[in-house]
């Protein structure tokens, strides 16, 4: 029989076996969720001046009227956010005569604000004026170690087992935590911050494939959520952590050192019963298995597996969906939605810093949001329909990133509340989990788990570029440098909106098996399939939600 049927008619979708082993799963989402998000705080750009030359116990606050004749005398002022304030990156020159037109240079040594961070990893390493791109850089190097973790993750994952690739991921995963803590230098940090990104993504990919081959059909969708929720509560986590470490390298410590508790897998979650009979070892598939019906109090036949089992279907390869017009515009759709709501997720959760109040607020009412999006998705997923919900977040998001500019270049300070609401509205719309089913759903089972990869691919490469987009304002004169990351993010947030509105329905619908299924998915003629069995595409429609 087939091997949901297993899990659904005769094992059961979530019994305690799998809630067991459902919980112990989850716990390398909050792992991620630390360590992705962490840089909010350890690349944290505090405020920052040049260094008064030849004094070495020059602060960043004012230490006395001596003090701030000396400032007045060295460093030149400036307009920042409409407020006159001293350069963070010129000093006068030297024996430059006095007036309103003296020259001044770009410095090599600054003091910085340490009122809510004593140090972070820009401030040890000058990451500041001139050197603000390798902030940047750093960024882009943990999200290239993301897109290579999660294609590298996923190979480990089939040819050596789920466990194995998770338990290779919580070691890699705390020696690149705690290396980062260590960084004697910048290419020591961005190394391992590489190898942090690799191995947090490999945490994520591999627990969550493993839960979804633990978990009945029926029941996909709610873990995967739930799986998601853990995620969320390691993003507060840190804010907390953040709060109340205000040195970087042993916040960073405090993230990576809880890591070591992981290794309790290897003796706590067996093998995925799925992967052993995928590689012929039903022996070891069927022990398992038995094991787990004896926990749920559940009774399995005599007879457990045949040649059918495990069906995967015909062979055919993603390239498919490119020789079609209607499969190409669709897939080229897919890619572009997945390639701008990772890019805006990141984007806005790096911005955080540049926004009103205080930074733990504003990164907290940014993961509620998320939390919040994530309830509605689970609420509203099968009464509103994938397409309605996903276009409706897409462009109420990207139409609260473009109305910044309205406060950012025509308001007072009194309204850069009104900024950080809908640049929060914006995170709201950016975490969109209609996306991972909705697509799933589009991609025919042939092509399924190339065409998810693919898009996956493409939202990394987003997630890749968003550090250089918030990076963006820098370059920018006046009040509209703030405005610049927003706009964009809003652009192309309302762009994949509507481009979405050309993407079929799938609720409620028999899904498509082959390429010729997808081509005609959505048309007039294939509405006699919408009804035909609801047991059936309920069915089917937990199935898919695997995949995303």
């Amino acid at each position: 029989m087939k091997f949901d049927v297993i899990l659904e008619d005769h094992l059961g979708p979530f019994g305690t076996f799998q809630k067991r082993i459902f919980l112990l799963l989850c716990m390398p989402a909050v792992f991620a969720g630390l360590q992705l998000l962490s840089h909010v705080f350890t690349l944290n750009v505090p405020k920052h001046r040049c260094a008064l030359p030849g004094i070495s116990n020059d602060t960043f606050i004012i230490q006395g009227p001596h003090h701030e004749l000396l400032l007045n005398a060295t460093i030149p002022w400036t307009i920042e956010k409409g407020i006159s304030v001293r350069d963070p990156c010129r000093i006068f020159k030297e024996n430059s005569p006095m007036g309103k037109n003296r020259s001044a240079q770009e410095c090599h040594a600054w003091v910085y604000d340490k009122s809510i961070f004593k140090n972070t990893a820009v401030t040890e390493l000058n990451m500041v004026c001139s050197n603000s791109s390798l902030r940047a850089l750093t960024n882009s190097i943990l999200f290239v170690g993301l897109l290579c973790g999660s294609i590298i993750s996923g190979i480990i994952s089939d040819l050596y087992g789920r466990k194995h690739a998770l338990l290779s991921a919580v070691v890699l995963h705390l020696g690149s935590g705690i290396g980062t803590a260590f960084s004697p230098n910048f290419m020591a940090f961005v190394i391992f911050r590489f190898f942090n990104g690799a191995s947090s993504i490999a945490l994520l990919i591999s627990s969550f494939v493993f839960v979804m081959e633990l978990v009945g059909p029926s029941k996909r969708t709610l873990a995967g959520i739930i799986n998601k929720l853990f995620w969320c509560l390691g993003l507060f986590m840190v804010g907390g952590l953040a709060y109340l470490i205000p040195d970087w390298h042993h916040l960073q410590l405090a993230i990576s050192a809880p890591v070591v508790l992981l290794f309790g897998f290897y003796c706590f979650v067996p093998e995925s019963p799925r992967w052993l009979l995928s590689r012929g070892r039903e022996k070891e598939a069927e022990k398992i298995l038995r094991q787990a019906a004896h926990v749920n109090g559940s009774t399995l036949p005599d007879l457990l597996f045949d040649k059918d089992t495990l069906d995967n279907g015909p062979p055919a390869k993603i390239t498919e969906m490119f020789k079609s017009p209607v499969l190409l515009i669709r897939t080229l759709i897919i890619f572009f939605n997945w390639f701008v709501i990772i890019m805006v997720f990141y984007g806005l959760a790096l911005n955080v810093d540049d926004l009103v109040g205080d930074i733990f607020l504003n990164y907290t009412i940014g993961n509620i949001a998320e939390v919040t999006a994530i309830g509605l998705c689970l609420f509203l997923l099968d009464k509103l329909g994938r397409k309605v919900l996903h276009c409706g977040n897409m462009l109420l998001g990207g139409t609260a990133c473009l109305a910044t500019i309205v406060p950012i270049m025509y308001g007072g300070q009194e309204d850069e509340w009104i900024t950080a609401t809908l640049a929060m509205i914006g995170r709201f719309g950016a975490t969109d989990c209609t996306i991972y089913i909705f697509s799933a759903e589009l991609f025919p089972t042939v092509v399924r788990n190339s065409g998810i990869g693919s898009s996956s691919f493409s939202g990394r490469v987003g997630a890749i570029i968003s550090p250089h987009i918030v990076s963006l304002g820098a370059v920018v004169c006046g009040d509209f440098s703030r405005a610049v990351p927003l706009t964009v993010f809003g652009s192309l947030s309302v762009v994949a909106g509507i481009l979405a509105l050309w993407l079929p329905e799938t609720m409620h619908k028999e899904l498509p098996e082959t390429i010729n299924d997808a081509k005609h998915f959505g048309n007039k003629m294939s509405h006699h399939m919408d009804h035909t069995d609801e047991s059936k595409v309920h069915h089917d429609n937990q199935t898919s939600s695997e995949q995303g």
